[in-house]
């Protein structure tokens, strides 16, 4: 089968590799859609949770192919969002109900092969069918569930006014999550006037352009909007210049969420002092588990709107392609099509 790999850091290429054989409790996936993510940038860099060689990819949307000798309940032929995290459930985390840090956490196309290949294999109670959704949509359920997680972690208040970093896929899935979720007004921030627009359209009450690499000097302008501060400020961007802005325009008592992957070795100045005196909490959001079942149902619903968020398709072969555009900025989600 074609997979792409990556064999070092900042070097990959799209090989012929042996198919994955399937175990008994495991089902064998031919790729349909597979988004693209800044972690997959990262990955490529050597950052993040990087082994190499390794097959990316883990927003996946596959159909079923082959199935383990025990597997029930899937079909050959049925098409399923998959769930790329892989948990023991034995650790002292998972024991504890906290599989999110499991010491022995693994995530297909993260630390294992992914869905940038013809193939792959995924345990069959990972793979959720897609019941007619559009697997364009379904494509999305990964970062959704995500972002549920983050709304999860965040747990807003009822009627707070919310201050949002970022437009990229998963800010556009946040902020409709914010705006059901009982926020009396979203504002969202974000370098690009097509992805704010995007924004507008998927229920942003208020945007407000900024440059990522002098955020600065939108303060004044988001200081405008709430002269007491936001009651949350969520960066999802994962740049270290916007979180640094994030506190001082959170109102006192509120809540710094830090959604967005920086660096491992990225650093941000906070004040002790600040944070203290004015009883400030800040939280942090990392991937998500068991969150599948409630992104499927949002999106089959429409609760969550995915039109104008895949902006480019690319094949396998040109993996490359689908980078460069994640990282433009003009793309919003790009997606390699099996």
């Amino acid at each position: 089968m074609r997979a792409v790999v990556f064999d070092r850091p900042h070097h990959f290429r799209v090989l012929d590799v042996d198919d994955p054989r399937p175990g008994p409790e495991e089902v064998r996936l031919r790729s349909v859609a597979t988004g693209v993510c800044g972690t997959d940038r990262h990955l490529l860099a050597g950052g993040f949770m990087a082994r190499f060689p390794l097959i990316p990819g883990h927003e996946i949307v596959a159909e079923v192919e082959w199935l383990g000798e025990r597997v029930e309940g899937l079909t050959i032929g049925e098409l399923v969002a998959v769930d790329n995290t892989v948990l023991c459930g034995h650790c002292a985390p998972c024991r504890r109900d906290q599989p999110l840090y499991c010491e022995n956490f693994s995530s297909l196309g993260v630390t294992g092969p992914g869905g940038f290949a013809d193939l792959l294999v995924a345990r069959a109670e990972k793979c959720f069918p897609l019941d007619g959704l559009d697997p364009m949509t379904a494509v999305l359920t990964e970062p959704l569930a995500c972002a549920l997680h983050g709304a999860d972690v965040l747990a807003l208040r009822p009627g707070s006014d919310v201050l949002l970093f970022g437009a990229g896929p998963t800010g556009l899935l946040l902020a409709q999550l914010l705006v059901h979720g009982g926020a009396a007004r979203v504002t969202v921030a974000a370098p690009g006037p097509h992805k704010l627009e995007a924004a507008r359209l998927l229920g942003a009450d208020e945007t407000v352009r900024i440059d990522r690499t002098d955020p600065r000097r939108a303060v004044r302008r988001l200081r405008s909007l709430a002269p007491s501060g936001f009651d949350a400020v969520i960066e999802a961007t994962g740049v270290p210049a916007v979180l640094a802005i994030c506190p001082e325009l959170t109102r006192s008592g509120g809540t710094v969420l830090v959604y967005g992957m920086a660096g491992a070795d990225d650093t941000v100045p906070f004040s002790p002092y600040e944070i203290f005196s004015r009883e400030l909490t800040i939280k942090g959001s990392f991937a998500q588990t068991h969150c599948f079942d409630r992104a499927l149902l949002a999106l089959r619903t429409g609760r969550i709107r995915t039109e104008g968020v895949i902006t480019d398709r690319f094949p396998l072969e040109r993996f490359g392609d689908a980078l460069s555009a994640v990282a433009g900025s003009t793309s919003i989600k790009a997606v390699v099509m099996g």
